[in-house]
């Protein structure tokens, strides 16, 4: 046999051995990804099946658990889980929507760890509701922590006191923090916040279940309703680079300057241009709000109060919300009206709002206007 018959052969048998070495390699790794996978898949299967099963089967205890009026089924599964009434809020929901359930109810019932899903589910459809709310708080749109306190301490057993300590102690506020960190952030503890939840406590009714709610249960009830709105709108906040913190904050300065959605969108629209500009948005409710009291007329001397929230004194906008806001004054935020206005002002007769694209036909209409 030749010396190429020999390198032929051997050239072969290394190519036929690097080919079994490759494919013993390739079924390995094969082998490995499908018992990986295979474990995934019967770890998920698992998860799901004891998520599906009751908390504790043995229980013979129950749970008052409240669903507040308007409740979504993300609240509801929330709300149960927190209550240990279910193992998994996710997988409730997607149960749920399986089983195209709906129409639950708004109440307090008297749920057990012991109850499957079907049970719950029947309970909040057709179960009855032990008895009708005692309380019934309605918080209006534009309203300072410190008027929302003031209506509590008329309608519930919580003194004004009470509540403000309750709602400025730094501690709970950091755990609210935690809680809600969809609508919450550090942004609302930052030095020169009058008040961290100011802006953040929804205008809206609230129904309460017990004769003494405490400030806990009504701040957490009031923040549940403030996160439903908010999330809603979160993705257009990021178009108009906006953080959550700021687009409150621009919505209490808007619910504070207009009654109707159409002169907020525009009104809106004008802190944008100014903005733009570099300018400051120079609106009166900000100094009123650093201020600290009500005025009928914010006069020159107000304009120069060294504070945050004075829109003369600082561009852009004041550290944080002077109010709360209807849910009109967000979308006004969102939607606003494009213009060239940079200025406006409200007639004095009739309240009307007029528009302006320079400082000087702003001082014709405020000479035509204003008394």
């Amino acid at each position: 046999m030749s010396t190429s018959d020999n390198d032929f052969k051997k050239k072969k048998k290394t190519q036929y051995e690097e080919a079994r070495t490759v494919r013993k390699i390739v079924f390995t790794v094969l082998t490995i990804a499908v018992i990986v996978i295979a474990a995934i898949g019967f770890s998920g299967y698992f998860y799901v099946k004891s998520a599906l099963q009751p908390v504790d089967p043995s229980s013979d205890k129950t749970k008052k658990v409240e669903i507040p009026l308007g409740s979504t089924v993300s609240t509801i599964a929330s709300t149960l889980e927190e209550a240990d009434i279910i193992k998994n809020d996710t997988i409730f929901r997607y149960y749920v929507k399986f089983k195209n359930e709906h129409d639950f109810q708004a109440g307090e019932y008297e749920l057990s760890p012991s109850m499957t899903l079907d049970e719950i589910i029947d309970n909040l459809k057709t179960g009855t509701v032990q008895k009708d709310p005692v309380i019934t708080v309605t918080i209006p749109e534009g309203k300072t922590v410190e008027e929302i306190a003031n209506i509590y301490s008329k309608r519930s057993s919580v003194s004004e006191k009470e509540f403000l300590e309750k709602v400025n102690d730094k501690e709970f506020v950091k755990d609210l923090i935690d809680a809600y960190p969809v609508i919450l952030s550090d942004a609302i503890l930052k030095e020169g916040i009058k008040a961290p939840l100011e802006g953040y406590l929804f205008a809206a009714t609230y129904n309460f279940y017990t004769e003494d709610p405490s400030v806990d249960q009504i701040v957490h009830k009031m923040l549940d309703k403030t996160r439903e709105v908010v999330v809603q709108y979160m993705d257009q906040f990021e178009a108009h680079n906006f953080s959550v913190h700021e687009a409150i904050t621009m919505a209490s300065l808007v619910e504070n300057e207009a009654t109707t959605f159409e002169d907020r969108q525009k009104i809106a629209g004008v802190f944008y241009n100014r903005m733009d500009e570099g300018m400051p948005l120079q609106t009166d409710p900000t100094v009123l709000y650093a201020l600290g009291e009500h005025k009928e007329k914010v006069i020159y001397d107000y304009l120069e109060i060294d504070s945050p929230y004075n829109t003369y004194m600082y561009a852009d906008l004041p550290i944080g919300p002077i109010s709360n806001f209807a849910e009109t004054s967000l979308e006004a935020v969102v939607k606003p009206v494009e213009s060239d206005w940079l200025y406006f002002l409200a007639a004095t007769d009739n309240g009307k709002i007029h528009y302006s694209k320079s400082l000087e036909e702003h001082n014709r209409k405020k000479a035509q206007y204003i008394d």
